[in-house]
């Protein structure tokens, strides 16, 4: 059984955290701060590079007056160095192809920028998995407005029913908002309780994503 698939990018698909808190630091040093741990900024990820700089700024103490500029030299130093640490998830290439092989269209809503995100897939030799990319700034929205994510599923072929795959609350608002089944990976950038997050299934490993997907769309729940 085919479906029509949306994923997230970061925390779903790969591990930058690396990258994007490498990022932020060097935007700190630019201004004579000094760096923050990874595991901090981990905290700041999941509603797109201006809300990670405002919440860097906010737990620095820095001026929020500065935050357009701030955010410009995040994003510059991003795209000068998105893809050095930044990895796929174990067993996510392999999941891809078999979600390929089994007809399903495949698409990436993202509220990280669309340049990057195209660029970092490009890296990863992922891209050609993908028909559409959605990024935080491809339109007017972003998650978890349910429009950002409907409109990655209307530029994807429809082959089966609509899916939302993603590791946080804001994925989860996400497609709760659009009404669509959301498959939540355990192991990216969430910061609740498992169980304290809307899903359908959850999972721990992508290699499991093809059976999962296959249940999903012939309308049985539950985890493998």
């Amino acid at each position: 059984m085919t479906a029509t698939l949306v994923f997230d990018l970061d925390g779903t698909l790969l591990d930058s955290l690396a990258d994007i808190a490498a990022a932020a630091n060097r935007m700190l040093d630019d201004v004579g701060h000094p760096p923050l741990e990874q595991n901090t900024i981990r905290q700041f990820v999941g509603n797109g590079l201006p809300k990670l700089v405002e919440r860097v700024i906010h737990h620095c103490g820095l001026p929020l007056e500065q935050h357009s500029d701030l955010t410009q030299r995040t994003l510059a130093h991003y795209n000068a160095a998105s893809s050095v640490h930044t990895v796929a998830y174990p067993g996510m290439i392999l999941a891809l192809h078999a979600l390929s092989e089994m007809g399903c269209a495949m698409g990436v809503c993202t509220n990280k920028p669309e340049r990057p995100a195209r660029h970092i897939l490009e890296a990863q030799g992922m891209s050609g998995f993908f028909d559409a990319v959605f990024g935080g700034d491809t339109l007017n929205i972003r998650k978890p407005n349910p429009a950002h994510l409907n409109a990655c599923f209307e530029a994807l072929p429809d082959t089966g029913p609509r899916l939302f795959v993603g590791d946080s609350e804001v994925d989860a608002e996400t497609a709760r908002r659009a009404q669509v089944p959301f498959l939540l990976f355990t192991n990216g950038y969430r910061k609740s309780a498992i169980s304290d997050i809307h899903h359908d299934v959850v999972y721990n490993d992508a290699l499991k994503l093809p059976a999962l997907v296959a249940r999903l769309a012939t309308g049985q729940a539950g985890d493998l």
